[in-house]
């Protein structure tokens, strides 16, 4: 690192962990793997969101500046999702439609955005996903430092290089990658039992007799 400035390599994505865990919701992850793999205050931009997974893609920036997303981009794959920590201020934003163009030409599927976005209406208008803790029309400095291909903190939770992106209409989860395989199996078995649990409920089977049962162990009934 130089004045503040890191630029590492890329991790190859983890491609057959991400075709399988493609479709499975954030909630249903989350839960599966202890419910605390959460960006908090991070949420989708697009009126209508589009579930994604993706490698992870991290770049991290001073508040309010985005030179290093500059420079992110031009080493961005296809496939990646673009990962930014922009210390989850929203005083100015850090990625509008110039940078979407250029993330989208490039390969990219989608942003994650620890901090503000602007020009919201050519994400849907591009159907490219964007989640972001907020929306500001004031434009960013461009004066650095920051890193890229190193682990940040979005919304409370680390994301590593080659992490494993996932959003939708809740958020956005990070798995990370020596979970992957884990997540596949517990994601998967979650959404079966859960799918079970709204059929009960539906044809009046639903069995609810553990509420009372923890609120007597709890010596609340």
């Amino acid at each position: 690192m130089t004045n503040g400035y890191l630029i590492a390599d890329r991790k190859p994505p983890l491609r057959e962990e991400i075709k399988a865990l493609k479709g499975i919701p954030t909630s249903i992850l989350s839960d599966s793997l202890g419910r605390y793999l959460v960006a908090k205050q991070i949420l989708p931009i697009n009126k209508t969101p589009l579930h994604i997974c993706a490698n992870a893609f991290t770049v991290e920036v001073r508040s309010g500046d985005n030179l290093m997303i500059h420079k992110a981009l031009q080493m961005i794959m296809p496939g990646d999702a673009l990962v930014i920590a922009g210390d989850g201020e929203i005083d100015r934003a850090l990625f509008g439609e110039i940078l979407m163009t250029i993330a989208k030409k490039r390969g990219a599927i989608a942003a994650v955005v620890d901090g503000a976005v602007r020009d919201v209406d050519a994400f849907d208008r591009e159907s490219f996903p964007c989640w972001a803790k907020g929306i500001s029309l004031r434009g960013p400095f461009k004066d650095g430092p920051g890193t890229i291909n190193q682990p940040v903190h979005i919304g409370g939770m680390l994301v590593n290089p080659g992490d494993i992106i996932i959003g939708d209409i809740d958020g956005v989860i990070a798995i990370p990658r020596h979970l992957a395989n884990d997540a596949i199996r517990l994601g998967k078995e979650k959404q079966i039992q859960e799918e079970k649990t709204i059929a009960s409920i539906l044809d009046g089977s639903y069995d609810d007799s553990w509420v009372d049962k923890v609120l007597k162990e709890k010596h609340a009934l």
